[in-house]
């Protein structure tokens, strides 16, 4: 292994869940929620010209998570899978990635929709989504396959923290 990395926030995401319960699992089960990002204002330069995007990819670190499982039981199925097949944010790494909806930014405060992350969550990364980098054709989407019909209504419960 190499030397552990250390990252600094960049900013905050601001969403309406200050708690994992009943918060949404993934974005598509956030659709029209509301949020925002507060950067750290000495980076405000870095958004110019991001307001052309109509969607952005977000890094950010899981921070209520205290230990990795390599099992999990993911929301959409009863079998335990290894961390790595899964979304599940006990990783050795808490990270989350998430495509998410820009709706304005004024500022150092960039507004988003589709939020499906607690309040607070430290934002590490922010890259312009484009599709031509970053839609892929003929995605196998392994044990999901067949699974996605309750991810809509997906929320979150202890299983999933």
């Amino acid at each position: 292994m190499s030397d552990p990395l250390v990252f600094r926030p960049i900013g905050i995401i601001r969403t309406p869940f200050e708690r994992t319960e009943g918060m949404p699992i993934q974005a598509t089960a956030a659709v029209g929620v509301r949020g925002r990002i507060e950067l750290d204002e000495a980076l405000a330069d870095g958004l110019a010209d991001l307001d052309g995007f109509s969607h952005l990819i977000l890094l950010y670190h899981l921070h209520r998570i205290t230990e990795p499982r390599f099992t999990v039981t993911p929301f959409l199925d009863d079998s335990p899978r290894g961390v790595f097949a899964t979304r599940s944010p006990a990783r050795p790494n808490p990270t989350g990635l998430l495509t998410i909806r820009l709706i304005g930014i004024s500022g150092a405060t960039i507004e988003i929709e589709d939020v499906d992350m607690v309040d607070g969550t430290p934002l590490l990364d922010i890259k312009p989504y484009v599709p031509g980098f970053d839609a892929r054709e003929g995605v196998a989407i392994g044990w999901y396959t067949d699974r996605l019909d309750g991810l809509a209504k997906a929320r979150a419960d202890d299983r999933f923290r």
